[in-house]
């Protein structure tokens, strides 16, 4: 066997055994399934979800200004959010949901309220119209259930803190959760989210 020869021989080896290597890339193949969304986790932030810290651009704790710059002016400045505006006022931005009711203390977000069903849900995935059975399967030993202050049973106040809080009245303003408020027909007629304002009754009190 001549040597031109031999080499001709491994040269067409070697792109058998490449070939052999490489992926076929004429066969079309069917596209795989989507990646696997990962859920919330209870006390996420993510934004997606309303939870003691917040909901999407609303953070508690940021000023009037910023609020208005992510969601607008007051939708209705004709209506009083509270007896003293400058130290506590109750409004809708422009841009938020029709159902999302904000409370601003001395320039402060300090709480955010849905007093009407929505779409918008807290990070267990409730919902105003949700059972109160539901709200205390979904946080168990972690929730605390008093009295509502006007309507009898099975009318109640479920809080839930995840930062701070405990028995009692909480005053730490750290202190970060959410209060499902039941109705005397025993589902939630309105949720409060964020610091120790979610405690108040009526409005800013």
């Amino acid at each position: 066997m001549s040597h031109h020869l031999k080499q001709l021989l491994g040269a067409a080896g070697m792109i058998a055994l490449l070939a052999a290597c490489s992926p076929e890339t004429d066969t079309p193949t069917e596209p795989g399934p989507p990646p696997a969304t990962t859920a919330p986790t209870a006390g996420a932030t993510t934004g997606v979800n309303l939870t003691g810290e917040g909901w999407e651009s609303l953070r508690i704790g940021m000023t009037r200004a910023e609020i208005v710059q992510a969601l607008g002016e007051d939708a209705n400045p004709n209506a009083v959010g509270g007896p003293d505006p400058e130290s506590c006022d109750q409004f809708r931005p422009e841009r938020a949901p029709g159902s999302m009711l904000l409370m601003v203390q001395n320039d402060r977000l300090t709480r955010i309220s849905l007093t009407d069903p929505s779409a918008i849900m807290t990070d267990k995935g409730l919902r105003v119209g949700d059972t109160a059975e539901r709200v205390k399967a979904a946080y168990g030993d972690q929730a605390l259930v008093t009295p509502h202050k006007y309507q009898s049973a099975p009318a109640e106040y479920i809080t839930v803190w995840s930062r701070g809080g405990g028995e009692g009245y909480v005053e730490d303003e750290n202190a970060r959760g959410i209060v499902y408020e039941i109705g005397s027909d025993g589902t939630v007629m309105a949720i409060h989210a964020g610091g120790p304002s979610i405690q108040y009754v009526e409005g800013c009190a």
